[in-house]
């Protein structure tokens, strides 16, 4: 055997079962939240003592089950695996094919699954070459998303638990219409679409401007020509899989190693500053209208008796990361400041090929001797500078 074939063997085997271990996470774990969405709905229409609960429930079962260190289950995420259940309900009729369950099943008993998909329900899920989706939008699109899909329900039922993530679930069941969602379904099965992909295809109205172009056909064929397939590494940046894993959230944020490397040696630098730095948290994750966030560096100036977050990009400035940066600093100012404390502070660093760029949001703070204060204990904007600027020629 020649070096380079070894090599090369040794290459393909790591890639192909990495693969293999993330689709069978990413299985589990959309099985578990469609299943816990199938218990809350089935305990909410049948369950003995459910009137006691009432409107409570989620929220009664969420500091419940954060005692039992299940993590990620608070009342939003119970919320979406209920509507999870509710939108893909057509899965009863198919679970026996995923081996894993019926292995789960010898496993656990409560809450049986009992039912199955009404034929109505299935006709509205999988069949897209239906007369009225094809007067409405999809013209000659039709034909070639059909060919396809030609293939039983129970496979596409397969194709959707092993080619579409839970993170990607996220983003079709804010999708009301049945149609628009097996589009982007579809499109994920197809072209391996990232969940930054789907959110962006969603976002621009892909479905729309296909559907309303005059020949949708070429449209849908140029759509995916422009389409940047997901590779493994942008699978295992979803919360929910390092959830889903116990495993640390510095994980989650996807990083240049240049945003990693000046991360570290700041957040070191300020605390070398002195001055009452209290280093607090990293890569902070804050829930902002249904999405997370995350902010580079956290600290708590004991001095100054506020909070001091700071977001880096390795940009040239813009005006989004600035609104982006008083979002931050505007949520802690609701939702994390104590009543004894002073307004936060936003500290945005910005660099590109060498320029660098410091910006202080002051977040609304109308204390003129505040203010003097603050510029007083924070390092200065030259001193942050040339921070980067140094990092910038070691890197």
């Amino acid at each position: 055997m020649k070096f380079e074939k070894l090599v090369q063997s040794i290459q393909l085997t790591s890639e192909h079962l990495q693969q293999s271990a993330i689709k069978a996470v990413n299985i589990n774990l959309t099985l578990r939240n469609w299943l816990i969405g199938y218990y809350i709905v089935e305990f909410e229409q049948n369950g003995e003592d459910r009137a006691a609960y009432g409107t409570k429930l989620l929220s009664l079962l969420s500091k419940e089950l954060s005692l039992k260190n299940l993590r990620n289950m608070n009342e939003r995420e119970l919320r979406n695996f209920r509507t999870f259940y509710n939108t893909y309900s057509f899965f009863l009729e198919y679970l026996n094919s995923l081996p894993i369950y019926s292995q789960m099943l010898n496993k656990i008993d409560y809450f049986p699954i009992r039912g199955s998909a009404t034929p109505e329900l299935e006709n509205s899920m999988f069949a897209i070459s239906s007369q009225d989706a094809e007067k409405e939008i999809w013209g000659s699109l039709t034909a070639k998303l059909q060919q396809h899909n030609n293939q039983t329900n129970e496979n596409y039922f397969i194709n959707l638990f092993s080619k579409i993530s839970y993170t990607h679930f996220i983003e079709l069941i804010k999708i009301k219409d049945t149609t628009k969602r097996k589009f982007y379904e579809l499109l994920i099965i197809k072209n391996t679409l990232s969940v930054r992909e789907l959110e962006r295809q969603i976002a621009t109205l892909t479905f729309e401007r296909v559907g309303l172009s005059k020949d949708p056909e070429l449209a849908y064929d140029e759509l995916e020509n422009k389409i940047t397939p997901a590779n493994t590494s942008d699978a295992v940046k979803s919360i929910y899989f390092f959830d889903f894993l116990n495993l640390p959230n510095s994980h989650l944020i996807e990083e240049s190693e240049l945003e990693e490397a000046l991360i570290n040696h700041l957040e070191k630098f300020i605390l070398e500053l002195g001055n009452g730095f209290c280093f607090e948290a990293r890569q902070k994750r804050i829930l902002i209208d249904d999405d997370y966030y995350f902010v580079d560096l956290v600290f708590y100036h004991r001095l100054l008796k506020c909070h001091i977050l700071i977001d880096l990009k390795v940009d040239k400035f813009k005006h989004e990361h600035l609104s982006q940066l008083n979002s931050y600093v505007s949520y802690y100012k609701n939702e994390i400041k104590h009543t004894s404390d002073n307004d936060p502070i936003g500290i945005l660093l910005c660099t590109e090929k060498g320029k660098k760029m410091v910006e202080y949001a002051l977040a609304g703070m109308e204390e003129k001797l505040f203010v003097s204060k603050y510029l007083l204990e924070l390092p200065s904007k030259e001193i942050l500078s040339q921070f980067i600027e140094d990092e910038l020629k070691k890197i």
